[in-house]
């Protein structure tokens, strides 16, 4: 027992020593600390939430005042539409237009033309944009001259004012997600609400993406520490010391006590961020409550985490242990490492259809569960069987990769020279259990 947790604190003090460790580390933390405060400074830089201001000439047309009036209904409006009297002739007009738009005191001007065939005027949107097309702007201009004209033509139908009220009362539209069974809605009649769904989804996302790279980062290092001590041969002293197996669990231990260390530090430096005020009011605004998130999804993720780091490094463990040279680990993690790709693309492809029956079946897959299963719990109802059904298939598999890595650990940290195939692996761990 002794030897193992030397084993676990060499490996461990030995890593968050090295420069590149706290290299990443600090790249990483910086790059979270940007990602969550983008979307606030980019706020900041565009102005976002402020009313873009929209110039307009004031003609016969009862347009300018309508569109004006159908803005000011919003609370905080996105468009405040600016008008300016006629100035007598078109080239005055397009002179003033121009005037105003250089000057910074519109984005733009809407300039109406007649058009009796059509009963609507003609519209220009006319600024020193280059396009317009998709943007929001455009949209909101667009949606309001719409509600314009049909609240114009729907008056000329000669409707009553209580009519015209029921017409343009809104509609109440929200959405739930319904919880299978007593599973991850919090129970068997609640579901997750939409701001749930909605926090949920950037949540899974994130801690998806972690979860995979935390697994290729530490798998890779995991290889890397095995073939290192082959290559150099302090492997053939250790093992007079320390018996392989306790070298590969001791190894094992301490690279996943340093990952899910730095995961735990990244998702608390993420979550400090979230706290900050001005971030807080930001995803209000956006009806994004983190907070909303029921503690479950947490515990589930943390569960999948573990059990599935521990699959593939015992599976990186033993492809380290049967490689002699690191110019050889590339070639030799590559299976591993198109498993990893092959999970993390079935739950790229399970946000846009977590409920495919080819989703269903890969999240019971232990290869592809960590990610998959957990993709399925943050985005839809699961079933607390099947969650329960995965975990412990995870959990199986691990155990019985662990028995195997032990088997070829043992054997392959002692075979140098050429990468030798899973043949001869397999007739030389035969021979050494004989």
């Amino acid at each position: 027992m002794n030897s193992l947790l030397t084993i676990i604190r060499f490996t461990l003090m030995n890593r968050l020593r090295s420069k590149s460790f706290l290299v990443t580390t600090v790249l990483f933390a910086l790059l979270i600390t940007i990602g969550v405060n983008l979307p606030n400074i980019i706020d900041s830089f565009t102005g976002e939430g402020k009313a873009v201001k929209v110039g307009m000439l004031q003609t016969s047309s009862a347009v300018p005042d309508k569109l004006s009036a159908h803005f000011k209904k919003d609370e905080k409006p996105d468009v405040e539409i600016v008008q300016y009297p006629d100035q007598g002739s078109t080239t005055a007009n397009d002179a003033f237009i121009r005037e105003k738009v250089d000057a910074g005191e519109v984005k733009g001007f809407l300039v109406l033309t007649e058009n009796q065939s059509a009963g609507f005027p003609d519209v220009v949107y006319r600024s020193h944009a280059s396009f317009l097309s998709g943007s929001s702007t455009q949209t909101k201009l667009t949606q309001g001259l719409q509600a314009v004209k049909q609240e114009l033509a729907i008056q000329g139908a000669g409707l009553t004012q209580e009519q015209l009220k029921q017409l343009y009362s809104p509609l109440t539209f929200k959405t739930e997600m319904l919880s299978q069974g007593e599973g991850t809605g919090g129970g068997k009649d609640s579901g997750m609400s939409e701001d749930q769904v909605a926090a949920s989804f950037i949540l899974v996302y994130a801690l998806f993406i972690l979860m995979f790279i935390v697994n290729n980062l530490y798998g890779n290092m995991i290889t890397m520490e095995i073939t290192s001590e082959k290559s150099s041969r302090v492997m053939e002293i250790l093992i007079t010391s320390v018996s392989p197996v306790k070298q590969m669990f001791g190894k094992v231990l301490g690279i996943f006590i340093l990952g899910f260390g730095q995961t735990l530090l990244f998702i608390a430096i993420a979550a400090l961020n979230l706290l900050i005020p001005a971030n807080r009011v930001f995803f209000d605004k956006q009806n994004l409550h983190f907070g909303a998130v029921p503690a479950s999804f947490y515990v589930y993720f943390a569960l999948f985490f573990i059990l599935g780091f521990f699959l593939f490094a015992m599976i990186y463990a033993s492809v380290g242990s049967v490689v002699s040279r690191t110019e050889e680990l590339g070639q030799a993690t590559m299976p591993v490492v198109l498993v990893l790709l092959a999970g993390f693309y079935i739950g790229i492809y399970g946000f846009n259809d977590s409920s495919s029956l080819f989703v269903k079946i890969c999240s019971f897959i232990p290869f592809f569960s960590p990610s998959v299963m957990f993709m399925r719990i943050g985005m839809v109802g699961v079933p607390l069987w099947e969650i329960i059904l995965s975990l412990a298939i995870l959990l199986a598999s691990s155990l019985a990769m662990g028995w195997l890595a032990a088997k070829i650990y043992r054997t392959g940290v002692l075979m140098y020279g050429k990468r030798p195939s899973w043949k001869e692996v397999i007739k030389a761990m035969r021979a050494y259990n004989g």
